[in-house]
């Protein structure tokens, strides 16, 4: 795993709750790729809908991502993202057939929808962790 972080993610900027920690760790502990470093949060779009919140696995960490390391996992977020993440709670629930991470208090100055789009992390389209 490379060491090219610039700085740890705190607490006051990103937190996840505990059923996300554990299921993020079982996402990383579930891949066969031995190249994959850990889980990359990411912030896209605009348009109608809003920011859109996301996360998917990655094989590299850059130069100026923040990185939380947390137990069996690793998280990676670029400056962007973290500067619209900022104070972010990271949860995930599961009701039924739908199970979903839920970005809790996202910037909702830019029109953060709180919801995460189409991540890879979930193994097949459309859902988080599903």
């Amino acid at each position: 795993m490379s060491e090219a972080f610039s700085s740890q993610i705190r607490e006051d900027q990103i937190r996840l709750t505990p059923m996300a920690a554990e299921k993020i760790a079982g996402l990383v502990s579930s891949v066969e790729d031995e190249d994959i470093e850990g889980i990359r949060i990411f912030v896209s779009g605009g348009g109608c809908g809003g920011m859109t919140y996301g996360m998917t696995y990655t094989d590299q960490a850059h130069p100026h991502d923040s990185v939380m390391d947390g137990e069996g996992f690793r998280l990676f977020v670029d400056p962007v993202a973290l500067n619209y993440l900022e104070g972010c709670e990271i949860d995930f629930t599961s009701q039924g057939a739908n199970a979903s991470f839920v970005f809790n208090n996202v910037f909702q100055a830019v029109g953060g929808s709180g919801a995460c789009g189409g991540c890879g992390a979930g193994g097949g389209g459309g859902g988080c962790g599903g």
